[in-house]
């Protein structure tokens, strides 16, 4: 089986050095450039499979790189960045970016973004259905199960739900998710994402207020996570 190959765009050589030994040590093989515009053009020669961006780099801002990056770039991409505030958050999350960690981190959490990032990637958009747990989908049937039980969902929480599915693993704006199931017009209208969300979790977990699929990412929207994440 191949190596996924892991694209790091940081100008920091601690940082590439620690990843390299990080990746290496978990079957994951590493390129690097120090700048926005290598980067760019080690992508383009060699496209990996997943790509960890910083945002603060020598020659160009990470947001323009990761502009730059999905004209043309589908696979995963990982913000790794010192940046914290919930508009650069939120900025890249929009922008692309499939991910978003804050340095210092942790490289456990890494490594279990970075699979469940390359597992998201994977060309099953088209498939029939999916199993997290106790939970089924069938996206043929448009139905849902717990426990082999047919859930109730009303069309906009099967909406909710089959688009948190197709991204599992990935951090979804309160605007992208709001701009998808209720149209551009409601964008600003965060009331009833959290409504329909606290709705969805109370008929699909075990424990509403104990979510293990539908995760808050606080001041930025939620993650889907699948039973291989948890």
């Amino acid at each position: 089986m191949n190596q996924p190959t892991i694209l790091v765009i940081d100008d920091e050589a601690p940082i590439r050095k620690l990843l390299e030994i990080t990746l290496g040590a978990n079957d994951l093989r590493m390129t690097e450039a120090a700048n926005g515009r290598d980067g760019l053009i080690a992508a383009a020669m060699h496209p990996p499979d997943l790509v960890l961006l910083d945002l603060g780099l020598p020659d160009e801002d990470g947001q323009l790189v990761l502009k730059k990056l999905r004209e043309w770039y589908t696979g995963a991409v990982i913000i790794l960045s010192v940046r914290n505030s919930e508009e650069d958050i939120v900025h890249a999350l929009d922008n692309g970016a499939n991910d978003y960690l804050t340095k210092p981190f942790r490289t456990g959490e890494l490594l279990a973004r970075i699979r469940s990032a390359l597992r998201s990637a994977r060309p099953d958009d088209h498939a029939t259905w999916k199993e997290y747990g106790n939970l089924t989908l069938d996206f043929a049937a448009r139905t849902v199960k717990k426990n082999g039980e047919l859930l109730k969902l009303t069309a906009t929480e099967y909406t909710l739900l089959t688009l948190f599915a197709r991204n599992e693993g990935k951090v979804l704006t309160h605007q992208f998710i709001l701009k998808v199931v209720w149209g551009p017009g409601f964008q600003t209208q965060s009331q009833y994402l959290r409504v329909y969300v606290g709705q969805l979790r109370k008929k699909i977990e075990d424990d509403a207020n104990q979510p293990k699929f539908i995760v808050t990412e606080s001041g930025v929207g939620y993650r889907f996570v699948g039973l291989n994440n948890l």
